[in-house]
């Protein structure tokens, strides 16, 4: 009986031995395989993970106010303090409970974990921390491979030696998808509950860490029932990990579910042009790279006028004032600018979809100005020259060398009085008049209007707007703003000032008023200007009830034997407010030019755009000669020299025939006289 009993226990104390063999294998194997995890974390490389706080560039208007926002960001962040605590609670009950006491990696959910993927054969049990989960969300692929997993784990650790539990909270809470499109739990409290993050209730936090598991399964939007049932899974994880008390539990668990999609951030992509000159101003003026403005959180204020940039907005979706387009859009670029500070109030670069730092017609556009040019190079010079506007010019066919140019309608009347050649936009007059002042005279007046030439403008042709390169709209305001601003011109800018982050300011604007020319000389060609809208080529630019003065301008399609237009232009402006438009396409070629058609063109849409920009500001008066004065003053002068002349010539005939009498009759008596003498 004793060898029997001998052979059982020695059977058993092997037994025992190879139990204890292989689980202390077993264990150094985990050991070991911890320990390499430990090894390799602290060469992992988590350099592209930060805790900054996702933030967008902030603009404001002229008032002040948010106006836009812009982010390369999917989401907008919020600092952990200003996340509830049920929130924070909530996560951590339903995604990794044992957050605070693990250092990264948990060991036991691990190797939980590994033994469910050995026992299936393959990857399927996740198993990570929120600590993992933010590594492989921000720093690795999605990819469901062994390798990955192993990197996973590295970087955790890593990142649990870097960054405290609630700066990983944060990070973790800013970057997490929560469905429908919500990146990051502000975006999450906005899209579901119309909210800020710092007001959910416990019952709202359960909900939306519910979604994280699997947010298109559980979009209460689609799915509420398995929505509610998760929260209050949720719920009662926070409830048997001590985070809520029964009653709070019972409570949230009842609370009615209020969807609210209302809460949708208004001022993200709000006001794109304007946005975009922003952007390119930074950037070109104030050193800042496009990276820095869209990741930094810089405050801009800016001279936007919202109301002036909806209603140009608003006309920019007039399709009926565009000419219509074959097969394209035709395009067109318009600003609206403060003369006296040369603010941008509005701008729009062009109709159709907008493109984020896109091609911007109002600033980026280089296309010749045609007659709407005549102002700067021509009558100012020739006005500071002495010239009056009532003194006449040449009108008639003239060669100047090689240059033949002519009236758009090939009509000439001889000589016309220097506001009419304005008023009805006449090409030999200008031509005319530049060549008698001297070219340099002119080139001098477009430099000082702030318009630069190159060496091929030169010539005759800069009278009509015949440039190498062009001009853009925003130049074209800035230049026009000399009039109504009593000669001074001052630089066009959409930047007041850039803060950063921390208050600093890093630039700002400094108003800085160049003279162009004198107050007489604006004085006499807003008078001409008038009379352009008024009485001339410009007459659909007119605003009823304002006084509105402006130039017209357009080129020729450079095809032989076509006949239409390339471009077109309006450019004009009220005492408080200019504005510049151009049309045309993007590209002009023998499909594609414009035929002038009553209802379109720019003349009307300058005419939209200003009226809805000046709906509420007072109507003003220039406080000039009006061009019917000179008109009826000419008419007088006319009727004067031709119906006149024979009474004033029957009067001074009958005065000198009077006069001859009177000297007859004297020499008469004297004859007489001397008659009797001799007899």
């Amino acid at each position: 009986m004793k060898k029997p009993a001998v052979m059982s226990m020695w059977k058993n104390l092997k037994r025992w031995h190879l139990v204890q063999i292989i689980l202390l294998s077993a264990l150094l194997l985990i050991l070991g395989f911890f320990g390499i995890i430990y090894y390799f974390s602290k060469t992992a490389d988590i350099s592209a993970l930060n805790d900054e706080i996702p933030q967008p560039t902030i603009f404001y208007d002229e008032f002040g106010k948010i106006a836009s926002k812009v982010s390369a960001n999917k989401n907008e962040g919020v600092p952990i303090k200003d996340v509830p605590g049920s929130m924070q609670h909530a996560v951590v009950a339903i995604e990794d409970h044992r957050f605070y006491q693990h250092h990264g990696v948990d060991l036991l959910g691990t190797a939980r974990a590994l033994f469910r993927d050995v026992k299936v054969g393959g990857m399927a049990e996740g198993g990570s921390t929120i600590t993992q989960q933010l590594v492989k969300n921000t720093l690795l692929t999605s990819e469901k491979t062994m390798q990955r997993k192993m990197e996973e784990m590295f970087m955790a650790l890593a990142v649990e030696r870097e960054y405290s539990k609630q700066e990983i909270l944060q990070m973790y809470l800013n970057r997490i998808y929560f469905g429908n499109g919500a990146w990051g739990i502000k975006q999450a409290a906005s899209k579901y509950f119309g909210k800020n993050v710092k007001n959910l209730t416990i019952s709202e936090s359960a909900l939306l860490a519910g979604l994280i598991r699997s947010p298109s399964t559980l979009n209460p939007y689609d799915h509420m029932k398995q929505a509610i049932e998760r929260r209050n899974l949720v719920l009662l994880e926070m409830k048997d990990q001590g985070y809520i008390t029964n009653a709070q539990y019972i409570k949230a668990k009842q609370e009615k579910v209020k969807l609210d999609d209302s809460g949708n951030d208004p001022f993200r992509g709000k006001y794109p042009y304007y946005v975009d000159q922003v952007m390119e101003e930074a950037i070109n003026k104030y050193g800042l790279s496009q990276d820095e403005l869209l990741t930094e959180g810089y405050h801009i204020y800016t001279e936007l006028d919202p109301s002036m940039q909806t209603a140009m907005e608003n006309t920019y979706q007039n399709d009926v004032i565009f000419p219509k387009g074959k097969d394209r859009l035709v395009q067109s670029g318009g600003v609206l600018l403060d003369p006296k500070t040369g603010a941008v109030r509005a701008i729009v670069g062009g109709r159709g979809p907008h493109t984020f730092r896109g091609y911007n017609r109002a600033s980026q556009l280089k296309a010749q100005p045609g007659s709407s040019f005549k102002p700067l190079a021509v009558y100012t010079p020739a006005l500071e020259e002495g010239w009056k506007i009532t003194d006449m010019l040449k009108d008639e066919p003239m060669k100047f060398g090689q240059y033949v140019p002519s009236n758009y309608d090939h009509q000439y009347e001889g000589e016309v009085p220097m506001y009419d050649a304005v008023k009805e936009s006449k090409n030999l007059p200008a031509v005319w008049l530049l060549n008698q002042i001297g070219i340099e005279k002119g080139l001098d007046s477009v430099k000082r209007f702030g318009i630069s030439l190159d060496q091929e403008d030169h010539n005759l042709p800069l009278a009509l707007g015949g440039l190498h390169k062009g001009v853009s709209p925003m130049e074209m305001a800035e230049a026009f703003s000399v009039f109504p601003n009593k000669g001074y011109r001052v630089a066009s800018h959409v930047i007041k000032k850039i803060v950063d982050d921390e208050g600093n300011i890093i630039g700002a604007w400094r108003l800085k008023k160049v003279k162009v020319t004198t107050k007489t000389v604006t004085e006499n060609m807003t008078t001409m200007l008038l009379g352009v809208v008024e009485q001339g080529t410009g007459k659909a630019a007119q605003i009823p009830g304002r006084e509105t003065a402006g130039k017209t301008g357009s080129t020729q399609v450079p095809i032989k034997g076509i006949n239409g237009l390339k471009d077109q232009w309006f450019v004009g402006y009220t005492p408080q407010l200019v504005g510049a438009i151009w049309v045309g396409y993007d590209i002009t070629d023998a499909e594609h030019y414009m035929i002038p058609t009553n209802g379109t063109g720019a003349a009307l849409v300058f005419r939209e755009a200003m009226q809805g920009a000046l709906r509420n500001a007072p109507n003003e008066s220039f406080h000039v000669t009006q061009i019917q004065d000179l008109i009826d003053e000419q008419k007088k002068q006319e009727g004067f020299n031709l119906e006149g002349i024979p009474e004033q010539f029957n009067n001074e005939l009958q005065k000198w025939e009077e006069q001859w009498n009177k000297v007859k009759e004297k020499w008469d008596k004297k004859w007489n006289r001397k008659g009797k003498g001799h007899s």
